[in-house]
């Protein structure tokens, strides 16, 4: 392995040696206490067993396993619309398998797309604990011995993840939809939003690019937290190889789904391949999933998600982790926001199969984990459908340099993100696709407490200069962490007129972070005392992600008398109230800003 890498795995393993010890005792002990369905009562599975008249019989013979079906389908969100017929196709091929499956639940699948700058997305990061809760309730009943989870975008990976692992002795296999065809080219989406963000275009206009670029069924095309889920999924080998961005409605994505059916069937615990997704989710593959988001330039969101996810597994991973793998791992994928190809762009020239290999050969990737399909050496394969079935071939030399290149020749020798800390605390900040000129801006602030106050103040001109743009209480504990995507157009068009513009913030900025520096996800965050409490309007800012460092240019004394500025009361309405349980348990960001795990003693 490369040294820095499997320094960082043995610090990650040394951390959490009595965390990850209790979690394997955990699901050892729910596997020893044998197959749940057949030790339930017959007025249990009577009830059990109601729903499905053509598979009752052979689930009452207990020969095979039950499939559990997890799905966050509705055809409201694009992503999750493909998931519609995948139930009663995936019944089919488990029983070709010789086993059943049912839907054992949904989960609720939220799209910050669509809530983006409105009221709806305070409740989007609590989605994610939402979808866990959910999973765990749909698995509770003890009818099933394995499990596929049909889920894609933001909330919905990390929160089936972390629900799922809690069973983990199950065996169980994450299934995706895959992304949409190319339609508008998003450098072309992005313009148009700044130039309605100047006035220059209407909102008719501007909605007929919108829908340009999101036109059909499947995820968004860009790079951001939904295809990042994917590319994590694949290189922690809980995907069928190459799965990841197979387009809906294609053989190949037909093909994948039923060989992942399948393959649950085959690795159950009364066959000779038992893989348990708890004993697949161990450091090597938490490690292979941050190499995997620094080399290909992924979403910030995932500084959040995965160590919630690696916390469901007893797994403990800091920023300072992230930090030290990002000086080691090169960037070999630009794909948009940090390139001008969208996904389609990126699985054409080589995908997910072509990172793997190259990872792999530059001993950046532990090759030994435990995969729920072969090998892991498998996943650096293309999959091509051949017949009725699949068959895996190298995937070459990359198709585009310019989207994807070999690991000896990267687009840069470092990953994409930085660890920032100073007086105004620990913040993360995504590079790949700054210019390195702007790597350090230093700026007097202007502080706002939403981003609606920084659309106003932009559209009557008091951004026009050099400014640090502070967005404070935005963090789980204030408002629930909304992305404030919306403030990417206005301070776009501010840099573009060569102003020094950054964002600071204790909120995120979203899987599309891109061109302008922003200090996210800053903790403490300024609910409860954080240091954010203590800027003033003009205060001296100095973002320097060279040196890794975030400072209030104030003097020592006068800082630390200040008082904190106070935090505007909760809101209420779309459901906001609701989620004041959640709000008040939730960690800061470096731990996974979970309301969950400090409920269940994790």
């Amino acid at each position: 392995m490369n040294p820095a890498v499997a320094k960082v795995t043995d610090r990650i393993v040394e951390r959490s040696r009595s965390t990850r010890a209790a979690y394997l005792d955990l699901i050892a002990r729910e596997r020893d206490a044998g197959l749940k369905r057949p030790m339930l009562g017959c007025a249990n599975l009577a009830h059990g067993y109601a729903g499905t008249e053509e598979d009752r019989d052979a689930m009452k013979a207990d020969r095979a396993m039950n499939i559990g079906i997890v799905t966050s389908y509705n055809d409201m969100l694009s992503a999750h619309a493909v998931y519609y017929r995948y139930p009663e196709q995936m019944k089919v091929w488990a029983r070709e398998a010789g086993a059943t499956a049912q839907v054992a639940g949904g989960v609720p699948a939220m799209c910050d797309g669509v809530t983006q700058g409105y009221p709806g997305m305070e409740l989007s990061l609590f989605s994610r604990d939402t979808i866990a809760l959910s999973t765990a309730i749909a698995l509770s009943h003890g009818m099933f011995e394995g499990a596929a989870l049909l889920g894609i975008c933001d909330k919905i990976v990390p929160g089936l993840l972390m629900g799922a692992l809690r069973f983990g002795h199950l065996p169980m296999i994450l299934i995706p939809g895959g992304p949409m065809r190319t339609g508008l080219a998003n450098k072309a989406k992005a313009a148009v939003r700044e130039a309605y963000a100047e006035g220059k275009v209407d909102r008719e206009e501007l909605l007929d690019a919108e829908i340009g670029a999101y036109h059909s069924k499947g995820t968004c095309t860009f790079y951001g937290t939904a295809n990042t889920n994917q590319m994590m999924m694949e290189v922690m080998g809980l995907h069928m190889p190459g799965a990841a961005f197979a387009n809906p409605g294609t053989k190949l994505r037909q093909e994948l789904t039923r060989a992942a059916t399948h393959r649950l069937t085959a690795i159950g615990w009364d066959g000779d391949d038992y893989r348990p997704v708890g004993r697949c989710v161990d450091e090597k593959a938490i490690v292979n999933a941050a190499v995997g988001l620094l080399a290909t330039g992924g979403s910030t969101n995932h500084l959040i998600h995965l160590p919630a996810i690696a916390r469901a597994a007893g797994i403990v991973i800091d920023w300072e982790d992230f930090d030290k793998l990002s000086r080691a791992v090169p960037l070999i994928a630009r794909v948009y926001p940090n390139g001008a190809a969208d996904v389609n762009g990126f699985e054409d020239a080589g995908g997910m199969p072509f990172v793997i290999r190259e990872l792999l050969g530059a001993r950046l990737l532990h090759g030994d984990i435990l995969t729920v399909a072969g090998k892991f050496e498998d996943y650096g394969r293309r999959p091509v459908v051949e017949g009725d079935g699949l068959r895996w071939e190298d995937p070459g030399a990359s198709g585009d340099e310019t989207i994807l290149r070999p690991a000896d020749n990267a687009f840069s020798p470092e990953g994409g993100f930085r660890i920032l800390s100073g007086n105004l605390g620990r913040a993360c900040i995504k590079v790949s696709a700054v210019d390195r000129e702007r790597w350090v801006i230093e700026a007097p602030a202007r502080v706002f407490h939403d981003q609606a106050e920084v659309q106003t103040a932009f559209k009557a001109g008091e951004l026009d200069r050099d400014v640090v743009v502070v967005v404070r209480f935005q963090g789980p504990r204030a408002n629930g962490m909304p992305e404030l995507h919306k403030l990417t157009p206005p301070l776009g068009v501010l840099q573009n007129k060569g102003f020094k513009v950054a964002l600071v913030t204790d909120g995120r900025m979203s899987g599309a972070s891109g061109k302008v520096p922003a200090a996210i996800h800053c903790s403490p965050e300024a609910l409860g005392g954080g240091p954010l409490g203590r800027v003033r309007d003009g205060d001296v800012i100095r973002l320097d992600a060279v040196t890794g460092t975030l400072d209030a240019l104030v003097d020592a004394a006068e800082w630390d008398a200040r008082d904190l500025a106070e935090c505007p009361p909760p809101a209420e309405g779309m459901g906001r109230e609701l989620f004041g349980l959640f709000r008040g348990a939730a960690d800061e960001a470096e731990l996974g800003a979970s309301a969950i795990f400090a409920g269940a003693g994790l």
